[in-house]
C-alpha cells in the first residue's frame, strides 16, 4: 500500500440527494418482476422482527423483575407462559420463581431457534439471496443485450475490460437494492422509532437527548456524503482500468512472450493494481473518519443518559407513563427499568449507526448503478424502424451507391463507393491494408450505417430491412478463425439453427475439412482445445469456412479465407465454393493473387475509394493501373520469398 494518496482521475459529476434517489428509482423495472416475492419476504421479515422485539422485552422483564425480584407476573405474561392466575396476583414464592425461570429458559431456547435461527437467519436470508440473484440476472442480461445492439462505432473505441467490470461488478449493486436501500433502512428506522418511543415512555428527557444528538450526526453525514461519492467513483473507475489491463494482457499473451515484454506488462499491471487498491483504501479511510467522529458523539450521549437514569433509579422516581408500560411492569425506575431503558438507548444508537453505515454503502451503490445504467443508456445508432421489412427474396443483387463512411465522420474511411454484385458471382475486394475492405463488408452487415449514400438489396435500402433478417441471411468467415472449446461438429454448427449431421458434413466437404476431421480420434465429436489449439492454422481456417457455409445463406462474405491454406487446398476450396455458390452472392476480401484471379469481378480500393473495377484480365490490361501495379508488386514479393 502506498503511503500517499494517489492522483485522482478526471473529476466525476457531483451527485446530490435527488440524483441518488433517481438512480435507485431506475431499479424498479428490474425489481418489478419479483415484487410478489419481495412483498412476501418483507412481510415475513417484518412480522418476525416485531414478534422477536416484543418477546425480548417480555423476557427481559420476566427475568429481571420476576425471577430475580419475585414480582408477580403480568396477566398476559402468565397466559403466554401457561401459568395459572396465582402467578399474576401474589409475590412469587421461591418454588414459583424456579418454575418461571425453567419455563423462561425452555421457551427462550425454542423461540430463539424458531424465530431467529430458522425464520430470520435461514428462511428469510436464503429467500432474499434468491430474489437478489434473479434481479441481478435480469439487469446483467439487459446490459449485455443492449451492448450487443450497439454499433461498432462504440465497440471500436470502448475498453472491453470496462464493459466487463460494469456488467460483472457494477451491476451487482442491484443485488443489494432490496435490503440495503429499501428493507434494511425501513427496518432500522422502525427499530429506531420503536426504541425512541419506549424511551419517551420511560422519560421524555431521554427522547429529547437522543433526538438532539442526532442533529450533529446528520450534519456530519451530509458533509461526508459527496466525499464518499467521489471516492467511490474514483475507486470503481480505477478498478475498471485494472480489469481492462488484465483483459489486454490475457488477449496479447503471445505477443508479450514473443517480444519478451513480460516485465513491461507486469510493471503496467502492478501500477494499475496499486492505483486501484490505493483508491479503494482511501474510500474506506473516509468512511472510518466519519464513523469515528459520529462514535464520539454517540459516546457522549451514552454517558449522559447513564448518568440521568442512574440518578432516577437511586431516587426510585416514577417513569413518565408507567401505566402505558404495564405490559412489562416498569412503573418506577429500578434496576430492571435501568437495564431496559439502557438497552433501548443501545438499540437506538446501534440501529442509527447501522443506518449511517447503510447510507455510506448506498453512495457506493449509487455510483455503481450509475455506471451500470451507462450501458443501458447508450442508444444504438443502427436500429430497426416500425416500417422495417424482411429481406427481399430471392436475393438478385447487392448495390453500393455513393457510399461514404468514417468512424470519425470528419475522417472518412470510404469515399463514394459504388458497386453492384449479382447472384451467382464472386466479387473480390482488393487493396492495401487500411484501404477500407473490411469496413465495406461491415456496412453490408449493418454493423454501421453509411454517413452518405445507400446500400440496397434488390433495390431495397438496407436501412429499410430488419437487422435480424439481414444478418440471418449473411454468413461470414473471418481471418481470425475464432473457435470454441467444444466438439468440431458444434463449432461448425455454431449460430446455425436446426442443422443435422449431414448438413455439417456437407459444409465440411465444401471447405475441404471433412478428410482431416474424419482422421481425428472421435471425428466430428472430437473436443477442441481452447481456441482450437489442437488444430493447425489451416485446419482452423477450413472449419471457419465450413461454419459460414453450413448456414446456407444467399450472401457469403469471406475475409482472407485462404490465408493459411497451401496452394493445392486453396484451389480445391475455391472450386467447391464456385460450385456451391452458383445462386449466391459471394464477397472475397483477400490479398492472395491465386484467389483473386478466379473472381468474376475485382474491386480495387485505394485511399477508401474504388479506383478500378472489372475482372482480372480487364484490369491487367490497364497500363499503369493500380491493380496491375498491385499484382506486379505481389508477384515480385512472392518470388523473393521463394528464393
Amino acid at each position: 500500500m502506498s503511503q500517499t494518496e494517489p492522483a485522482a482521475p478526471v473529476m466525476p459529476p457531483r451527485f446530490n440527494f435527488m440524483t441518488v434517489v433517481r438512480i435507485f428509482l431506475r431499479t424498479w423495472p428490474h425489481l418489478k418482476p419479483q415484487w410478489k416475492h419481495i412483498a412476501a419476504w418483507f412481510s415475513l421479515q417484518f412480522l418476525s422482527g416485531v414478534v422477536v422485539s416484543l418477546l425480548a422485552v417480555i423476557v427481559l422483564d420476566v427475568f429481571n423483575n420476576k425471577v430475580l425480584l419475585g414480582a408477580p407476573l403480568e396477566p398476559i405474561q402468565a397466559t403466554l407462559m401457561l401459568f395459572d392466575a396465582s402467578y399474576a396476583t401474589d409475590e412469587l414464592t421461591d418454588l414459583q420463581r424456579q418454575e418461571v425461570r425453567n419455563r423462561l429458559i425452555v421457551y427462550t431456547i425454542i423461540g430463539y431457534f424458531l424465530l431467529v435461527v430458522l425464520i430470520q437467519r435461514m428462511v428469510t436470508t436464503y429467500y432474499e439471496m434468491w430474489i437478489a440473484q434473479q434481479i441481478n440476472q435480469s439487469l446483467r442480461v439487459k446490459m449485455i443485450e443492449n451492448a450487443e445492439h450497439l454499433s461498432l462505432r462504440y465497440h471500436s473505441h470502448a475498453r472491453t475490460g470496462d464493459a466487463i467490470y460494469r456488467v460483472y461488478q457494477d451491476s451487482a449493486m442491484i443485488s443489494s437494492i432490496i435490503d440495503t436501500v429499501i428493507l434494511d433502512p425501513i427496518n432500522m428506522i422502525w427499530s429506531c422509532g420503536l426504541a425512541f418511543f419506549i424511551l419517551w415512555l420511560f422519560d421524555p428527557a431521554l427522547g429529547i437527548l437522543v433526538v438532539t444528538a442526532s442533529v450533529p450526526v446528520i450534519a456530519l453525514v451530509m458533509w461526508f456524503t459527496p466525499r464518499l461519492q467521489r471516492r467511490s467513483w474514483i475507486a470503481r473507475n480505477t478498478n475498471s482500468d485494472l480489469t481492462s489491463r488484465i483483459q489486454e494482457i490475457s488477449a496479447a499473451i503471445r505477443i508479450i512472450k514473443a517480444n519478451q515484454a513480460e516485465d513491461t506488462a507486469i510493471d503496467r499491471f502492478n501500477e494499475d493494481s496499486h492505483t486501484a487498491l490505493d483508491n479503494a483504501f482511501w474510500l474506506r479511510v473516509e468512511i472510518i473518519i466519519m464513523l469515528a467522529l459520529i462514535g464520539t458523539i454517540v459516546g457522549v450521549v451514552i454517558l449522559a443518559s447513564d448518568f440521568m437514569m442512574a440518578d432516577w433509579t437511586i431516587d426510585g422516581q416514577k417513569t413518565a407513563f408507567g401505566a402505558s408500560l404495564a405490559i412489562v411492569g416498569f412503573t418506577a425506575w429500578n434496576l430492571g427499568a435501568f437495564e431496559a431503558a439502557r438497552s433501548r438507548i443501545g438499540q437506538y444508537v446501534g440501529w442509527g449507526s447501522a443506518l449511517i453505515s447503510k447510507w455510506s454503502i448506498m453512495q457506493d451503490m449509487a455510483v455503481g448503478l450509475d455506471r451500470a445504467f451507462f450501458l443501458l443508456d447508450l442508444k444504438a445508432d443502427v436500429t430497426d424502424t416500425s416500417e422495417s421489412a424482411p429481406l427481399p427474396t430471392p436475393v438478385r443483387q447487392i448495390t453500393f451507391e455513393g457510399v461514404r463512411f468514417g468512424y470519425d465522420p470528419e475522417r472518412p474511411v470510404l469515399k463514394d463507393i459504388s458497386l453492384t454484385a449479382g447472384a451467382g458471382t464472386v466479387t473480390a475486394i482488393v487493396g492495401q491494408t487500411g484501404s477500407g475492405k473490411s469496413t465495406m463488408m461491415s456496412l453490408l452487415l449493418r454493423l454501421f450505417d453509411p454517413d452518405e449514400g445507400n446500400i440496397t438489396v434488390n433495390d431495397v435500402d438496407l436501412r429499410d430491412i430488419r437487422i435480424a433478417d439481414l444478418r440471418q441471411n449473411v454468413s461470414i468467415a473471418l481471418q481470425q478463425n475464432v473457435l470454441f472449446a467444444t466438439s468440431v461438429g458444434d463449432n461448425i454448427a455454431y449460430a446455425a439453427e436446426n442443422v443435422d449431421d449431414e448438413a455439417i458434413r456437407e459444409a465440411a466437404r465444401v471447405a475441404c475439412a471433412d478428410e482431416f476431421i474424419q482422421a481425428l480420434p472421435l471425428g466430428y465429436d472430437t473436443e477442441l482445445g481452447e481456441r482450437g489449439s489442437r488444430l493447425s492454422a489451416g485446419q482452423r481456417q477450413r472449419i471457419t469456412i465450413a461454419r459460414a457455409i453450413v448456414r446456407n445463406t444467399p450472401i457469403l462474405i469471406l475475409d482472407e479465407p485462404t490465408a493459411s491454406l497451401d496452394a493445392e487446398t486453396e484451389q480445391a476450396v475455391l472450386r467447391n465454393l464456385a460450385d456451391w455458390g452458383q445462386e449466391r452472392i459471394i464477397f472475397l476480401i483477400t490479398h492472395r493473387l491465386s484467389t483473386i484471379r478466379n473472381a468474376d469481378q475485382i474491386a480495387f480500393l485505394k485511399d477508401g475509394a474504388i479506383s478500378e473495377i472489372g475482372n482480372h484480365d480487364a484490369l491487367m490490361a490497364i497500363p499503369d493501373g493500380n491493380y496491375r501495379q498491385y499484382v506486379e508488386a505481389e508477384t515480385i514479393a512472392a518470388e523473393v520469398q521463394d528464393v
